[in-house]
């Protein structure tokens, strides 16, 4: 992850519909995550249950971001290219057009930096 952005992962977030007997979705988007060698810190509970896969990004002086509705199958480009944007813009606030798909759809909140 660049710079001082930190990617936390909810770990115990499933799918819509996702078989309870099967490992946690959230779960499985960390190893995922941990198989490309990309640093992030997991979290037990994002209380985003109804939005799963969460997510959220975070630096010091920039908004956080709280993402939802990934995949760890299928969304793991489109959330690290969203990280990249995320790290290169001053305040955290990546343009909406700019945004994958998978982000702007499911953006779950957007919190102002502590230090405001």
């Amino acid at each position: 992850m660049p710079g001082t952005v930190t990617l936390v992962v909810c770990t115990t977030c499933r799918l819509p519909g996702a078989d309870p007997a099967a490992p946690r979705d959230g779960a499985r988007l960390s190893d995922a995550l941990t198989a490309q060698g990309v640093p992030h810190r997991q979290q037990a509970c994002l209380s985003a249950c109804a939005r799963g896969c969460a997510v959220a990004l975070c630096a010091p002086g920039k908004f956080t971001y709280v993402q939802g509705g990934l995949d760890p199958e299928r969304d793991i480009p489109d959330l690290l290219a969203y990280a990249t944007d995320y790290a290169r813009a001053p305040d955290g606030i990546v343009p909406w057009r700019s945004r994958p798909e998978v982000i702007r759809k499911n953006t779950i909140a957007r919190i102002p930096p502590l230090e405001a």
